[in-house]
């Protein structure tokens, strides 16, 4: 008994665990950053993309049924452009696009000039053309002065005329409008040093300002270049009157296409075509200026 009497008893309390409770919060709390920041930089992505990216992400989420079935067929999803082979928003199928439109643009100014009878006499030295650039519309000057006066930069009635009619086309595009000016290699018969470059360029800027009145839109003419005789039409024959012409060139927004790189170098050909006289096929100076 008394054994039992002096027996000790203990009592032992531990402190309670926190763990179960709050061990998990910063997981949560991670996850929460991590989604924001996913829905950020996708959101970063989106901004950069074309608008016709824009147009199929916005279609997928519309009906992702129909999208992905669309997908599949192999058709262009919502009639959304771009979507090809090469990616969603492929650069060639823009420049296929905008190629498109410039041909049609062509086509137009085309028509208009066989549908005005005031324009039946130039009608064969206006020369236009897709090329690697863009559209290209070379008025080519006869054997005797025909867009300006001889050694001038003044535009006659007619190619004012003209130039309001194309101007007409040409601003309904967003594509930027570049003017050159370029001569043949005989120099001018005057002694203040008014030369072929001042000639080149002079006229070139007169085109602008007919082009400009006629109604382009504001900064759609984004150069005039004058050139002289540096950039021949016909290499062989620097002396040719056919190298005294102006160039209107509607600028790609894509960019250049490889494939027609080679539209770009001068023409060699003779004949009504290429603004050449048949009558004078190796362009024999009869004394008329520039």
């Amino acid at each position: 008994m008394a054994e039992k009497a002096t027996e000790e008893i203990r009592v032992i309390k531990r402190g309670k665990s926190h763990a179960g409770h709050h061990g998990g919060a910063w997981k949560v709390a991670y996850a929460d950053f991590m989604t924001a920041m996913m829905a950020f930089f996708l959101v970063m992505w989106i901004v950069g993309l074309s608008q016709n990216v824009k147009s199929a992400i916005a279609g997928y989420f519309q009906d992702p049924v129909g999208f992905m079935k669309a997908v599949e067929s192999g058709k262009k999803p919502f009639g959304v452009s771009g979507l090809d082979s090469g990616g969603m928003g492929s650069k060639k199928g823009d420049q296929v696009q905008e190629r498109s439109r410039l041909e049609k643009t062509k086509q137009a100014i085309e028509q208009m000039m066989a549908a005005t009878p005031e324009f039946k006499n130039v009608r064969k030295y206006v020369d236009i053309k897709l090329v690697s650039e863009g559209l290209k519309i070379d008025l080519l000057d006869a054997q005797e002065s025909l867009f300006f006066d001889s050694g001038s930069a003044k535009i006659k009635p007619a190619t004012k005329a003209l130039l309001g009619r194309v101007s007409t086309e040409l601003k309904k595009l967003s594509n930027n409008v570049i003017i050159e000016g370029h001569t043949d290699n005989r120099p001018l018969a005057r002694s203040d040093g008014y030369t072929n470059w001042e000639l080149s360029a002079d006229r070139a800027n007169s085109a602008r300002r007919v082009m400009e009145s006629a109604g382009l839109r504001k900064n759609q003419i984004d150069q005039v270049r004058g050139y002289a005789d540096t950039h021949p039409r016909d290499p062989s024959n620097p002396a040719h009157f056919s190298n005294r012409r102006v160039s209107i060139i509607v600028v790609m927004n894509q960019g250049a296409d490889p494939i027609d790189s080679t539209s770009v170098k001068p023409s060699n050909k003779t004949g009504d075509k290429a603004g050449l006289d048949p009558a004078n096929p190796l362009g024999v100076d009869k004394g008329v200026g520039h």
